[in-house]
Order: C-alpha cells, then structure tokens, then sequence
C-alpha cells in the first residue's frame, strides 16, 4: 500500500461489516480481514467497487467523508448543474470548513429544495446528518444514529458514480476509490471536473 491510511486505520473494521450490507461474494473476500485498509485493497482487487466505496462512506469520519462526497458529486456535476444542487454541496463544504450549526442545516435546505434527487441534495442530508441535532433550531435536541451519515455519504457516491452515463460507473468509482485514499492519507481528495 503505497499511501498510510491513516484516518482508515483505527476504524473497527468488525463494527463496520453489520452496516454495510455485504454481498455473500464480498463477505467471503473480506473474510479473516481485520483492517479497513486491506479490505479496502481486498474488495477492490475482486472488482467489487459499489461495497469498496460504502466501505469507505462508513470508515472515514464524518468531515471527511461529507468532503469525500463533495469532490465526486463534483466530479460529476453537468455544467448546468440546477441551483439548489449547486448550494446544499457549497454549504455541504461550507460546513466541512467550519462545522457550524448554521452551514449544516443551510445544507438540508438546500437538499429539500433539491428534492432529494441528486449527489449534491445527498452530499447536503450527510452535511445535516453529521451534526448534533436532527430537530429543528431552538428544540430539544435529537441525536441522529452515529453513523447516519454514512448512509448518506454512500447514496451521494452511488449516485455520482451513474450520473448521465451508468456505463462509467466502474472508472468514475476507481476514481472516487483514489479520491477517498488520498483523503484518508491526508490529502484533499480533490478530483477535476469530469471531462465529457
């Protein structure tokens, strides 16, 4: 492995498995793995890219993973990407700077005015999803699942890695696998602008 994984390798690799809803071909390949990083390494070497990508939705922490999915929606993104899209990603990597209240739920705004239907509107639900309080400002407090996000962070992936064209999912989520090791070794992760 040429990058250390840094922010992958404490992550309890046994916690993960009940949440990611493995394959029976992927539950054998990670068999006896104990580590993310070489699961990581394992699930892509037997070409399973969708279960790599989840693996690393739940494995990295809340603000990199929230990045993470901010650089391949980005990726993706049309040049006419729609308004609302566009916003709840700004505020989604608004709130990965800042971690204010008030950036993550401008995020799920956006997302709902988005109508849930894109990368950016799932990149915004992770950025709210990643706070401390699903209810709305000036209520008690409700605390979302600890791992919430995750399953957010894992649609946007999805949803980025078939956008426009389903037929380059496996390049788009190689890429997305590189982006998401360079943010686990440290890096920004960031990827260009698809060309098209």
């Amino acid at each position: 492995m040429s990058q250390t994984l840094a922010k992958l390798i404490s992550t309890d690799l046994s916690a993960l498995r009940p949440r990611l809803a493995l394959s029976a071909e992927a539950s054998v390949v990670l068999d006896g793995c104990t580590l993310v990083p070489d699961a990581l390494e394992r699930l892509e070497a037997a070409g399973l890219l969708n279960e790599a990508a989840k693996l690393v939705a739940n494995a990295l922490p809340k603000r990199e993973a929230v990045w993470w999915a901010c650089m391949c929606s980005g990726h993706t993104a049309p040049a006419a990407l729609p308004e609302a899209d566009r916003l709840a990603r700004e505020s989604a990597e608004q709130w990965v700077r800042q971690q204010t209240d008030a950036a993550r739920r401008q995020a799920m705004v956006f997302a709902e005015q988005a109508d849930f239907a894109s990368p950016e509107a799932w990149v915004g639900v992770a950025a709210f999803w990643s706070g401390d309080s699903l209810a709305p400002e000036g209520q008690a407090a409700v605390p979302p699942a600890p791992h919430l996000y995750s399953s957010a962070v894992a649609g946007a992936i999805a949803l980025a890695a078939v956008r426009g064209n389903p037929l380059n999912q496996s390049a788009r989520l190689k890429r997305f696998l590189e982006s998401g090791r360079n943010i686990a070794a440290g890096g920004p992760g960031r990827l260009p602008l698809e060309e098209v």
